[in-house]
């Protein structure tokens, strides 16, 4: 693994939703300065949405085609 094992935590939490069905959450945390050593750095931006999503019929398509 490219991060050394203790710069990684994960925790998970379980619980009642909303709707009264059980749910977990996982969270996955990494130390800032393990990015650095696969080309990621703290002062990257964040990830945003530049344009519209495809349509639907796309999305289906995708599917089928990944079941074959």
């Amino acid at each position: 693994m490219p991060i050394a094992a203790d710069a990684v935590r994960s925790d998970l939490l379980c619980g009642v939703g909303p709707d009264g069905r059980w749910r977990g959450w996982f969270d996955v945390r990494v130390d800032a300065d393990a990015l650095r050593t696969i080309g990621l750095h703290p002062e990257q931006a964040s990830a945003v949405v530049n344009g519209s999503s495809p349509p639907g019929w796309w999305h289906a398509e995708a599917e089928r085609r990944a079941r074959r």
